[in-house]
Order: structure tokens, then C-alpha cells, then sequence
């Protein structure tokens, strides 16, 4: 019996039963980022409950578990995150979240159900696999500084350092059963901006002895766009973007200062520098210009998430082997951000995604909102392909960084 049929036999409906099962008490019971404490407990309890073998804690709620293999070989990891967002969800399900204002609207639910899913499948195949198998349940994904940078700096590879590294993330976008690749750079970095803007307020109507901070913002906002616009190589994506302005004055009141909020992504760490040095001289220069001052704070996100080209391809061919090559997709950049790149910085690593669309719908529920919806069909591509990638690309000669 070949690899494929083995897999499919053991991702039958009785496991898929399970795993949805497992994963509405997920959806139902979301926690927020390195808050994952009942999340983790579940996982672990699941994880004694078929013996395996794991680490436990990282970074609190951070989970290592491991698989050997009935050969020697290479060790590949292979990462779910576990963490919600404070948003109030609005789907309408029957397992919607229980908790006011959280909800699991980055589809990590279904990234921790698919790799449990995984787990079970793999604890039943060691015969096939060569080398060993780690899996990783992260916590904070969504907020800086990332829980995948905590777990590496709290050593969790520093015993098993892993030969390759994969996670697999859900796309609203793209049709559940379907599955979507692209090698080399891939996602943004990502920083947060913030700039407080102070001056002398006072009675709108007596301006003579104002040093407006509400201009100097306002320049500070334009001039900023059209630097880095004008600026930015034409080869190189960039966004800067500020989503909060604050200035809490009144219709004749001019307050003393003004905080704008915004974020700076793009996929090329010597121009992120550049960009950082233009935000700070520009914010200065402009504010004591006009008689004011300018405190500027960037906090450095997740670096550039670059796919490795060799591995990236094989999986995709390894997908089309598996699913067929009609539910294999190409992908194109995307300037969100996901700190999984922290572990491909070090580590040969590749994420892809798989699709949650409702089969024959058009309708997109994009993620990080209130309305995200994912397709459990799906749960069955993505244990199935996790599972068969695992054992798979570890008996590949020569896959190097």
C-alpha cells in the first residue's frame, strides 16, 4: 500500500469526527495571546491521551511535541499557533466564542486541529518515517514580540534543532480542498509606529499664541507619504500607513498634543532601516520646525518571511502528488505579517497555505474580522498534506538553505 492510501486511510471519518469536534471547543473557547492556558491543557491532554511524547512550557503555554521514527534521518518541524483575537465574533454558529470580545478570527483554531490531526496520523506511521518529527503549539502570534521569537530565545529547538521547519496557514480567499505555494519572499515585515507630536494648545480662536500640533501632525502625516512613496525602490512593495490620530482637543480647543498610531511593512531589510531613519528625521524636523517637538518610538516587528525556494518547490510538487494538480495554487506576495519568519531566519522553513472557502461559494470572509468563517472540509486537506509532507520531504537529497 503506498504512502497516500496509508494516509487516507487513517484521516477517515471517525478521526475527522474527532478533530472537528476538538476544534469547535477551540473556536468556542478562545484565549488571547500568551493567555492560551486552557488551549494548551486541552492539547496536552489530547497528546497523553495517545502517547506521545512532548516538552512543556515555553513561553507558558508552548508545547514541543515529538515523534521518532523507526529509521534514522532528518528532524522537520512543523508549527500551529494558538492564539485569538480581541474581536467580537459574528458568524452566527452554534460554537461560536463564549468570551465577550475574543474570538479565534485568524483561523489558528483550525491550525491547531490540523496539526493535532497530523500528530495522530504520524503516531501511527513511525514505520514510514525517517528521522523524527517535532510539533510546535505557539503561543502569541499576534502580538509583538511574537511567541516565535520567545520560544527560540527560550531554546526551544536548542536540544532538537530542526532541518526544516513548516506551518501551514488558512486563506479565506482560496477554495477548501486547495492548497497555495510561492517560493522565495513571501510576507512583509511588519513595525509598529508611534509618534507623539507636542506643541502649545490652547483657544482656537487666539492662534497668535499656539504652536498648533494638530499642523504639525498633519504635515508630518502627508510629507510622510510622499518621502516614502517617492522614495521607495520601484521593485521593492512598501507600506506606510497610520490608522489612529488622536488629538482630543474640542471645536475651540487646541490640545498640546497629538499621538498618531500606524504601521510600516515591506520586504527588504536595508530599506525597512532606511524608512525608520526618514520617519524619525522627518517627525523631528518638520515639529521644531514649526516650533514644536516630535517623540518618535518604531517598534521593530517580524522580519521578512522568505519561503526557501527548494523546499517550497518540493512541497508544492509533493501537494500536486497528493490532492492533484488542479488543487495546487501559485501565490503571490502578501503584506501582512506572520512571525513564523522569526524561525526562517535560522532555520530552512516554509509556509503555505491552505484553503477555507465554502466549496462552489464566492463568498470571502477575510480574516481578522468579526465575520471570519472557515470550511471544516478543509481539516482533511490540511492533516492529510501535513502528515504526507513530513514523511515525504525528509527523504529529500541535498534540500539546503
Amino acid at each position: 500500500m503506498n504512502l497516500e492510501q496509508q494516509i487516507s486511510d487513517i484521516v477517515n471519518d471517525q478521526l475527522l469526527k474527532e478533530i472537528r469536534a476538538t476544534r469547535r471547543w477551540l473556536h468556542q473557547n478562545p484565549e488571547l495571546s500568551f493567555q492560551e492556558f486552557n488551549t494548551s491543557q486541552t492539547i496536552r491532554r489530547l497528546l497523553d491521551q495517545w502517547g506521545v511524547e512532548y516538552f512543556f512550557p515555553f513561553v507558558k503555554t508552548g508545547i514541543l511535541a515529538r515523534i521518532v521514527g523507526d529509521r534514522p534521518g532528518k528532524r522537520i518541524a512543523l508549527r500551529s499557533d494558538m492564539d485569538a483575537l480581541p474581536i467580537q465574533e459574528q458568524t452566527g454558529l452554534a460554537f461560536a466564542s463564549n468570551k465577550t470580545g475574543v474570538m479565534h478570527a485568524c483561523g489558528h483554531d483550525m491550525h491547531m486541529a490540523s496539526l493535532l490531526g497530523t500528530i495522530h496520523v504520524l503516531n501511527q506511521m513511525k514505520h514510514e518515517i525517517e528521522g523524527e518529527i517535532l510539533c510546535l503549539f505557539q503561543p502569541g502570534e499576534e502580538m509583538l514580540p511574537g511567541g516565535a521569537k520567545l520560544m527560540l530565545e527560550e531554546g526551544v529547538f536548542a536540544e532538537l534543532p530542526p532541518d526544516l521547519i513548516l506551518a501551514q496557514h488558512v486563506l479565506p480567499e482560496m477554495e477548501a480542498g486547495h492548497v497555495g505555494f510561492r517560493p522565495g519572499i513571501y510576507m512583509a515585515s511588519g513595525d509598529e509606529i508611534y509618534i507623539t507630536v507636542k506643541g502649545k494648545g490652547g483657544h482656537a480662536a487666539l492662534r497668535q499664541h499656539l504652536k498648533d500640533p494638530i499642523l504639525m501632525a498633519s504635515k508630518i502625516l502627508l510629507s510622510l507619504q510622499e518621502e516614502v512613496t517617492e522614495k521607495a525602490p520601484s521593485s521593492i512593495p512598501t507600506v506606510l500607513s497610520f490608522g489612529k490620530v488622536l488629538a482630543n482637543g474640542a471645536v475651540n480647543v487646541i490640545p498640546n498634543e497629538v499621538i498618531l498610531e500606524g504601521t510600516f511593512r515591506t520586504m527588504n531589510e536595508e530599506w525597512r532601516k532606511e524608512v525608520h531613519k526618514l520617519i524619525q528625521k522627518l517627525a523631528s524636523d518638520i515639529s521644531s520646525g514649526m516650533g514644536g517637538s516630535a517623540e518618535v518610538e518604531i517598534r521593530h516587528g517580524y522580519p521578512v518571511l522568505h519561503n526557501h525556494e527548494q523546499l517550497s518547490r518540493e512541497s508544492k510538487r509533493l501537494a500536486v502528488k497528493l490532492l492533484g494538480l488542479a488543487n495546487v495554487e501559485g501565490m503571490d506576495i502578501r503584506m501582512t505579517t506572520e512571525d513564523f519568519a522569526w524561525y526562517t531566519q535560522s532555520i530552512p522553513g516554509m509556509m503555505y497555505r491552505l484553503g477555507v472557502r465554502k466549496p462552489g461559494s464566492n463568498e470571502i470572509l477575510p480574516l481578522h474580522t468579526s465575520r471570519f468563517l472557515a470550511d471544516e472540509s478543509a481539516l482533511k486537506t490540511g492533516i492529510s498534506l501535513m502528515a504526507f509532507l513530513a514523511i515525504e520531504l525528509p527523504k529529500i537529497a541535498m534540500l539546503k538553505k
